[in-house]
């Protein structure tokens, strides 16, 4: 999903697509809540942060991130999926994620991005030996 977005935020999927312009698209995400990871990242992600003062290494569980503030946790996986350049905090600004599925841009929305995938995934194509 973090992939998905930052493409849209930068551009890319535009053809007058520019790497040195900001030609992207405001981005609404609903459910943050509700976000799933796989494996044990639940309990054993840590979030880490410095304060710039000695000793001022903070760390935050993935667990505790998702209760405290949902959004956070999709702002960060965007944020390191986008270049490190002056353009990152306006495009990070036109994300706007939202914890439930209530918000303010329902009218605004051009396009819907649904990205359930179906358990049983169907090869594109077969590869068969003679």
């Amino acid at each position: 999903m973090g992939t998905k977005i930052a493409t849209v935020l930068m551009g890319k999927h535009k053809p007058i697509f520019d790497p040195a312009s900001d030609c992207g698209d405001y981005v609404v995400v609903i459910n943050a809540k509700h976000v799933e990871v796989t494996g044990r990242k639940f309990e054993q992600k840590i979030y880490r942060r410095h304060t710039g003062r000695p000793g001022g290494l903070k760390e935050t569980k993935f667990s505790d991130l998702i209760e405290k503030d949902p959004t956070q946790v999709i702002k960060h996986a965007v944020s390191g999926m986008l270049p490190k350049n002056r353009l990152r905090d306006v495009r990070i600004g036109r994300l706007l994620v939202f914890p439930e599925g209530e918000h303010p841009y329902e009218q605004n929305i051009m396009k819907i991005y649904d990205l359930k995938v179906s358990p049983s995934v169907e090869p594109i194509f077969e590869i068969s030996k003679k």
